[in-house]
C-alpha cells in the first residue's frame, strides 16, 4: 500500500451536518477499499487565492491514508461530483523521508550533549595544563 495524502476544499457555508457528510463519505471510500485512514483535520476557513465557483473562502480538510491507486481514483471521483467540494488535491508521498519530531529532538540533543562533553574536556585539560 502506497500512502497518500488529500487536501480538499468545501463550500465555508456548509451546516456541520453537510461537512460530516462529506467527510464521512470519504472515510468510506478508504475503508471500503481497504485503506487506513489516519488522520483527518479540519485546518478552517480560509481566504482562497482567487475565487472558485464564486466563492472567496474555503474550509480546508486534509486527509492522509494508505490505499491502492483504486481507492485514488473512487475518492477523486466522489469529490469531484460532489457539489460542496469546490477543489481536491492527492498527493503520493510514499518515497517522501518520514521523521518523527520526537527523532529529530532526540538527535539535536545527543549532539548538544557530545559538544558539552567536548568543551568540559577541553576545560579540564587547559585547567591542569595551568597547574
Amino acid at each position: 500500500m502506497r500512502k497518500y495524502e488529500t487536501i480538499f476544499i468545501l463550500h465555508p457555508d456548509l451546516s456541520e451536518d453537510d461537512i460530516k457528510s462529506v467527510t464521512t463519505k470519504a472515510q468510506d471510500v478508504i475503508s471500503s477499499y481497504k485503506g487506513d485512514c489516519f488522520r483527518m483535520d479540519d485546518w478552517g476557513i480560509r481566504k482562497l487565492a482567487y475565487p472558485i465557483k464564486k466563492s472567496a473562502r474555503g474550509r480546508y480538510y486534509y486527509l492522509r491514508f494508505d490505499g491502492g491507486s483504486t481507492l485514488i481514483a473512487e475518492l477523486e471521483r466522489r469529490l469531484r461530483l460532489d457539489d460542496k467540494v469546490l477543489r481536491y488535491q492527492t498527493v503520493n508521498i510514499t518515497d517522501l523521508p518520514e521523521r518523527a519530531a520526537a527523532e529529530k529532538k532526540a538527535e539535536i540533543a545527543e549532539s548538544v550533549e557530545e559538544n558539552v562533553d567536548e568543551t568540559v574536556e577541553e576545560t579540564v585539560a587547559a585547567e591542569e595544563a595551568a597547574e
